[in-house]
């Protein structure tokens, strides 16, 4: 696989039903924010460019009662939390009441405080001026809870101390080459993160520390007095202060605050003077909506123009994913907004707007509170290898909605009147203080170290045949490839190096990469479907030295069903994700070559996957990351990579209809509204397709193996729009193929591709033609299905062109 390609992942597919069936249960169609990943180099990671794809993965969001979520939390934090325990929630209700009434305190601090901030959050102003006192009462509250022992729940955990931080600063995170800009109003932070940009501002020593200082500091932590004054004196100077250059690394959850008017003076109730337990009630509204506050402000000033508002002028134009996805009770058109708002993107970049001066800028940008708390989400989940699940929280006036996000989808959990409610807050507030990294959904397995300098990440696996597998990630690595996004597969692809393996298998020329996933448990995985391939390899010559070599692979058992049964969410197990992890020799990308090399390993790839066709293992996902490369002596061989979203034909689950593949890659057949509602099945004619424009996008967009400037790479514009919008684009492309502006690419590879298309062509006008006999010759229309055409005669149609004979022969000739 590619280390580096741009475009090099596809998004997650949905289960459909098999070609034919009468009914399509899932959403073949839903794409969100995976689609990034595949063109962050194109797309790049501006709120305003990838906002509208977040969007989407937040319009597919589920629900939960409150309670519920509660509930799941404080199992989390117990001390036995796989054992079910129902009275937890009801038995911390009534625990954290002293601290709700003002009658509990601390050597520090005192719960009376807790009011007398509430009282100064409901009063009138702008946003900002509440962050202060919504900071305080949780820094206080968490100071009187850690003193409040419960039967079944665990002490608090020194370790992380979580303190509520003011941000309101731009915060950086590089993803590929493009630099993200946020600015999460308030974060969660582990005491010693929280504190670390004011040591440095005032000179403290913040750099490396040897192994006898960590020591030291260890022993420090165990110092509880010590710990709590730190946290008081951090409190009282900076917990509401601006730190700067907060890592995203470092961020447990993000707080986001929006008012419903600015300025408001009424609707806030003041804190109750007593507090009991009592029922949840629901809030209005009880689940919080894309475009809520939008749609409830009459006439929003310039300042609260919606982000993701499409321009007047522009088509609305229905992209995949936003007509069969779920939502929520009360949801607006927002759907339709999303899609608007990509092809108003993609205009404007289309009109040259591609420079990069307004970076500062998109840290101001501001979209609708659940999208804006969602890139958030994507920047903690690209900040950490192997994230379990996230947490944030979204506070509109007196209301929380806790927001959990995993690979699987979105949650979020009904509204709580933070205030009128306060015994539920500290509860949320109990839970959280308790628990560890693993809890808060980092990855236990993958363990941070500094090597020579720079983040790895270790990995010791046991293995029952070569006993245990160390693994090294070079997390900071150039060659890195990570994930943008919410949902899916969240592919990272990390040079890695290994003790173990090295000794099983010697060193390879070019090193390993790791391939790290979150797969669906139902399909069949991809270890799986390259065993069946490497039993292919042993009898065609085709596909034997064509395949990626897999050197180790685990999963791990963690499946991200658990949380929905735990909060009642329908269909819990439907997309349900696991993670794996995949060793392969490292391979080199075809977007290197050019000219006959690259028609050679691109031919080579096309004979393998031909043969695996045939073989009944259908590949479904050809694009440039997935076509790749090694030397053999003085011979490129090229390999078919990336299965993890092939399929098997004998396979019982789902196969022939759901919409796989990279969207700029796609046959036509597929980017049409049918194709992403998974009603048009995937044949051995749709991967042909895709070969060909790759073909064409890496001869357009590459010179001599080096990528154009943005201004000579008009097919980006593929990249940045909706599957349907792209295949109108790419129709109009294949009906209007002329010579590039400037003639970097060779005549003969020109005329190639001239004839590819003129092949493509017709044979869709035969299909056409064939449509048409058949319903004159029914007196009726006809609802046909399309069988497996022959493969074999469908290649044979390219490789008879005269494009496809001169470059045959130009591979034959001897080289000078």
């Amino acid at each position: 696989m590619s280390p580096a390609s741009e475009i090099e992942s596809t998004p997650p597919r949905t289960n459909a039903p098999a070609y034919g069936a009468s009914k399509i249960e899932s959403t073949p169609n839903s794409r969100g924010a995976s689609v990034v990943s595949e063109n962050i180099g194109v797309l790049g990671v501006k709120v305003k460019n990838v906002g509208p794809w977040i969007q989407r993965d937040i319009e597919q969001v589920k629900e939960c009662k409150a309670d519920a979520m509660l509930q799941a939390l404080l199992q989390r934090a117990s001390s036995a939390p796989e054992t079910e325990q129902p009275e937890l929630l009801q038995k911390c209700l009534k625990a954290v009441l002293p601290v709700c009434n003002g009658q509990a305190s601390t050597a520090l601090v005192k719960s009376s405080d807790i009011e007398t901030a509430l009282n100064e959050y409901v009063c009138p102003g702008v946003e900002n001026n509440f962050y202060g006192p919504f900071i305080r009462a949780t820094n206080i509250a968490l100071a009187c809870l850690e003193e409040i022992k419960i039967d079944g729940m665990r002490a608090p955990v020194p370790a992380v101390d979580m303190i509520c931080q003011q941000n309101d600063m731009p915060m950086h995170q590089m993803h590929q080459t493009k630099k993200s800009i946020r600015k999460p109003d308030v974060v969660i932070l582990p005491l010693n993160s929280a504190c670390a940009p004011f040591q440095d501002e005032t000179g403290d020593k913040k750099g490396k520390q040897t192994n006898k200082q960590k020591g030291a500091q260890k022993n420090d932590e165990k110092d509880d007095d010590q710990r709590k004054k730190k946290r008081k004196a951090h409190m009282d100077t900076n917990a509401t202060a601006k730190p700067k250059k907060l890592p995203w690394k470092d961020v447990l959850a993000c707080i986001e605050f929006k008012r419903k008017t600015a300025g408001r003076t009424k609707g806030i109730k003041l804190p109750s003077p007593t507090y009991t337990v009592t029922d949840h009630v629901p809030t209005k509204p009880e689940y919080l909506p894309v475009d809520h506050l939008k749609a409830e402000v009459p006439a929003p000033g310039p300042s609260h123009t919606p982000a993701t508002q499409p321009a007047s002028d522009t088509a609305p134009v229905q992209s995949s994913g936003l007509t069969t996805a779920q939502h929520s009770k009360g949801r607006s058109s927002s759907k339709r907004k999303a899609a608007d708002t990509l092809e108003e993107s993609a205009a404007k970049r289309s009109k040259g707007n591609h420079d990069d001066k307004d970076a500062d800028a998109d840290a101001d940008a501001d979209p609708d509170v659940t999208v804006q708390t969602g890139l958030y989400a994507a920047e903690m989940f690209a900040a950490n290898l192997g994230v379990n699940y996230l947490l944030n929280i979204i506070v509109v006036d007196d209301i929380m909605w806790i927001w959990y996000y995993d690979r699987q989808g979105i949650i979020q959990c009904s509204g709580i009147n933070f205030i009128q409610d306060l015994p539920r807050f500290m509860v949320l507030l109990y839970a959280l203080q308790r628990f560890d990294l693993h809890d808060w959904g980092r990855n236990k397995d993958f363990l941070p170290i500094e090597v020579e300098g720079k983040l790895c990440h270790e990995v010791k696996i046991d293995d029952e045949n070569l006993g245990e597998v160390d693994l090294l990630l070079h997390t900071s690595h150039d060659e890195r490839v990570t994930h943008y996004g919410l949902q899916g597969r969240a592919t990272n692809v990390v040079p890695v190096t290994s003790e173990a393996l090295t000794k099983k298998y010697g060193k390879f020329k070019d090193g390993m990469v790791a391939k790290i996933y979150w797969g669906e448990a139902s399909r069949t995985s991809e270890p799986e479907i390259l065993k069946k391939v490497e039993e292919i390899a042993k009898r065609h010559a085709t596909v034997q030295d064509h395949v990626p070599q897999l050197l180790w692979h685990h999963t791990f058992t963690n499946p991200t069903a658990a949380i929905r049964e735990a909060l009642g969410v329908p269909e819990p197990t439907t997309g349900s994700r696991v993670l794996y992890i995949l060793v392969f020799p490292k391979l080199l990308p075809i977007t290197q070559l050019h000219g006959k090399e690259l028609f050679d390993v691109w031919r080579q790839c096309i004979a393998c996957h031909l043969t695996l066709w045939k073989e009944g293992v259908h590949h479904r996902d050809v694009s440039p990351g997935n076509l790749m490369w090694y030397w053999r002596g003085d011979k490129r061989i090229g390999v078919l990579n990336d299965y993890d979203l092939s399929s098997l034909a004998d396979d019982l689950g789902p196969r022939g209809n759901e919409r796989t593949g990279t969207v700029p890659f796609m046959a036509l057949d597929l980017l049409t509204e049918e194709g992403q509602r998974g009603e048009v099945k995937h044949l051995y004619r749709h991967d042909l397709e895709s070969f060909i424009w790759c073909f064409a996008w890496i001869s357009l967009r590459y010179e001599n193996g080096v990528l154009l400037s943005r201004r000579l790479r008009p097919l980006d514009d593929w990249a940045t729009v909706g599957a349907v919008a792209c295949g109108v684009m790419k129709y109009h492309f294949q009906g209007n193929v002329k010579p590039p502006a400037r003639s970097h690419i060779d005549s003969s590879l020109w005329a190639f591709l001239v004839g590819c298309f003129d092949v493509l062509e017709t044979h869709t006008f035969n299909r056409r033609k064939q449509l048409i006999r058949s319903i004159i010759d029914a007196d009726q229309p006809t609802n046909c299905e399309e069988s497996e055409s022959d493969p074999d005669g469908f290649l044979q149609s390219f490789e008879n062109t005269k494009g496809w004979a001169a470059l045959s022969k130009l591979l034959s000739e001897p080289s000078q």
